[in-house]
């Protein structure tokens, strides 16, 4: 480690990582590290678990893995705690999930079946597709938020872990506006106490872990974390958080292939996308109201990466369509198809057709562990507040307000290794490289 790296806490003892809904994405999570540590498959789509990071000039030929590189809780000093509904154990979830084969689940059922929900906070008007059976009661929206800070202090002393991060991995829930309870902690709070219809479960989840000092990440389109009384919270409490909605399927592909096209400065007149799935996700989407979240998470990213007002011959026009379609023969594997009509020199129009059939939960799991680990980093290291160099994993990044979240992943993945090179003390990386063909010194 360099003399220049910052202070941090140790990476000593368990981290228990909490994970509100036990549905298909956490548990494949669960049982893909389960996996890893008894050698029955690899970690791929992790970056922090696979992923290289280059230190100093290329001709150094310095690129550890990044597990080497930063002081990360290691695969083996995990434990796994959750909230849910249904009250089914993790070993049910995955065997009615059909995400991972026998293979892969059988091996480690014992491990599986020792991980039990707790009573979920819910509440069918946000998720109407949905019924709760393992539910809390409460006679406010604050008891119910302090029952679930019980929770957590109930489970790190019951495990014994030495410090917490918790992931939303829960349902979509209906789209809601701004209003004057969101604004500041003091009307949230009273607001949860007067259960002021305009907060949602999920942002008591939120509220509760930032109170209990646990690093929060959001991987729905919800709006939690990104209201300003809980993005302020937060900074008070100094807590690290991160979000909104884990970027994986075929949004994925629009921040790899819009940054392209404006790299190269062709121009773009449509982008249709439609999805098909058939879990749980899919059945919750199907609602107008949980969709309409979606849709507005998934049509901000081309309107950020495009710029129109920068280039508006290019991108003043483009008409932009979304849409999911609930189809529950085919499961957990989504299927996204996109139809892009681009345009090149003197406006001569150009497609591009895209057919993605993707896992949406084998594509959420890596990213699940990454915020996991990169969050109690952060925490770590003193970092507190939104954390947008965690921006590569989301669909809808969260920043400092007056900012505009940066969309395309390739920054995105250069903000956050230049970070991870700053904590550590290396240099930041410019890719300037004139210095490999010219004396730069004065």
């Amino acid at each position: 480690m360099s003399e220049k790296a910052m202070k941090m806490a140790p990476v000593e003892g368990k981290l228990g990582v909490l994970l509100p809904g036990l549905g298909a994405v956490s548990t494949t999570f669960i049982a893909g590290v389960f996996n890893v540590l008894r050698g029955l498959g690899e970690p791929v789509g992790s970056l922090t678990q696979m992923g290289t990071i280059r230190l100093g000039k290329r001709t150094d030929g310095r690129s550890p893995l990044i597990k080497d590189f930063v002081p990360l809780a290691s695969l083996s000093d995990l434990v796994f705690g959750a909230w849910d509904l249904h009250g089914e154990n993790a070993y049910e979830v995955v065997r009615r999930s059909d995400v991972l084969k026998p293979e892969h689940v059988e091996p480690i059922r014992e491990a599986l079946e020792a991980i039990v929900p707790m009573a979920a906070v819910f509440d069918k008007q946000w998720v109407k597709r949905l019924d709760g059976k393992e539910v809390k009661t409460g006679a406010t929206k604050y008891d119910l938020a302090m029952q679930l800070v019980e929770d957590i202090a109930q489970f790190k002393q019951r495990t014994g872990v030495a410090r917490l991060v918790s992931v939303w991995c829960g349902s979509t829930e209906v789209h809601t506006e701004l209003t004057d309870v969101h604004l500041d902690p003091e009307r949230f709070e009273a607001g949860l106490k007067s259960n002021h219809p305009a907060i949602s479960p999920s942002m008591i989840y939120a509220y509760a872990h930032i109170i209990a000092g646990v690093p929060y990440a959001n991987g729905a389109p919800n709006m939690a974390l990104d209201v300003p009384a809980l993005a302020q919270l937060a900074r008070a409490r100094k807590v690290a958080i991160a979000g909104k909605d884990f970027k994986t399927g075929q949004t994925l592909m629009k921040t790899i292939l819009a940054p392209g096209f404006k790299a190269r400065v062709l121009g773009l007149n449509g982008w249709y996308s439609t999805n098909i799935l058939g879990n749980r996700d899919g059945e919750v989407l199907d609602e107008p109201g949980s969709f309409k979240s979606k849709e507005v998470s998934k049509l901000s990213v081309l309107e950020t990466i495009l710029d129109a007002e920068k280039y508006p011959a290019l991108y003043g026009k483009f008409h932009h369509k979304v849409r999911i379609d609930y189809y529950p023969p085919r499961g957990d594997n989504k299927e996204g198809w996109d139809n892009i009509d681009i345009f090149g020199w003197l406006g001569y129009p150009m497609q591009i057709k895209v057919n993605f059939l993707c896992r949406d939960s084998i594509l959420a799991a890596p990213v699940v562990l990454d915020l996991a680990l990169l969050l109690d980093l952060a925490q770590r290291v003193g970092f507190y507040g939104i954390q947008e160099w965690l921006s590569f994993y989301f669909k809808s990044p969260q920043a400092k307000p007056g900012l505009y979240p940066e969309h395309d992943v390739f920054i995105q993945k250069t903000k956050m290794k230049n970070t991870l090179r700053h904590i550590m003390g290396e240099e930041l990386i410019t890719h300037l490289g004139l210095d490999y063909y010219y004396d730069m010194e004065a």
